[in-house]
């Protein structure tokens, strides 16, 4: 028999906390404000809806299962953070993995601390606290730092001000947007980190991107080697793996015109060896069982 959840200690429900609805709060100076906005309380899970300003948009379904064993176990221990909508219904601020865990074992309420807060505040409440985390890759951690400086309107110094970073660090985390989206793709997938992607920023012809990102793939480059790979690239070193012009010149324009569009359906950068005029093969390279699934359903 499945172990039956435990009831959650944090919070009480607003039936109980209020005797009237509390669908009129919408500043602090509303009647009854001061008993929910701040407050934990137990809030039906039906009443949530997920956070749009959410810069994560990927869940691992295996430690989001080991979070939902955890809250089966011992309950909710840290409450997610909400801001109050009409009609008595929230919008997540923080915790979505907590709300899908939840979910997940069938709870229907979950504790939460309360906020009143605008579209503007609701995205900077969401993303500096997704920043915080210690498990963003580091495009989710650009892509967040970018939004600040868009939606919000930041500068790089108030930005680094708001998120506790020095600004060379803002910096150097914006600057991988540069990246080809396919280099970026990698980095998000975990196959080059930080520093790969940072080595490869110097080198802007997007072409060259990745013929070493396939390079670091496949030879399993350190992120030295790649340092070293770029800078032999950079001053001109014959066996640096660039294509020079003469080969592009040997390659039919319908080639090079559309090797770019089957990499970017792929996400990898498709190699085209020629056999004769107008004849050759596509080579398709994948990194790991999942990806090599990934190919396949795209071509069915």
């Amino acid at each position: 028999m499945a172990k039956a959840v435990k009831k959650q200690a944090l919070g009480r429900g607003l039936s109980a906390l209020l005797n009237d609805s509390v669908d009129n709060i919408n500043s602090i100076k509303d009647r009854n404000a001061d008993k929910v906005v701040g407050s934990i309380l137990e809030v039906e899970i039906d009443k949530i809806e997920v956070n749009p300003y959410q810069p994560r948009t990927h869940f691992n379904e295996e430690t989001l299962r080991e979070l939902a064993s955890s809250i089966q176990e011992l309950g909710v221990i840290q409450p997610i953070t909400v801001r109050k909508l009409a009609n008595n219904n929230f919008q997540l601020v923080s915790g979505e993995r907590r709300f899908r865990a939840s979910k997940l074992i069938g709870l229907t309420t979950i504790p939460a601390y309360i906020r009143l807060a605008n579209d503007q505040e609701m995205l900077e409440m969401a993303l500096v606290e997704n920043i915080q985390r210690q498990d963003l890759d580091p495009i989710e951690v650009a892509l967040s730092y970018q939004r600040l400086i868009d939606e919000i309107q930041l500068t790089q110094e108030q930005l680094s001000t708001r998120v506790g970073k020095n600004r060379s660090t803002v910096t150097n985390y914006l600057r991988l947007l540069k990246l080809d989206p396919i280099v970026q793709t990698g980095m998000r997938d975990g196959f080059l980190s930080m520093g790969h992607g940072r080595a490869l920023i110097a080198i802007e012809n997007q072409d060259t991107q990745l013929d070493i990102y396939e390079k670091i793939i496949q030879n399993k480059l350190s992120v030295r080697q790649t340092e070293e790979l770029v800078k032999s690239i950079k001053v001109g070193k014959p066996n640096s793996g660039a294509l020079t012009s003469k080969a592009n010149e040997e390659v039919p324009s319908f080639v090079r015109n559309g090797v770019k569009d089957i990499s970017d359906f792929f996400g990898h950068k498709v190699a085209v060896k020629l056999a004769g005029k107008n004849k050759g093969k596509i080579t398709i390279p994948f990194h790991s069982e999942e990806d090599f699934n990934r190919i396949i359903k795209l071509l069915q």
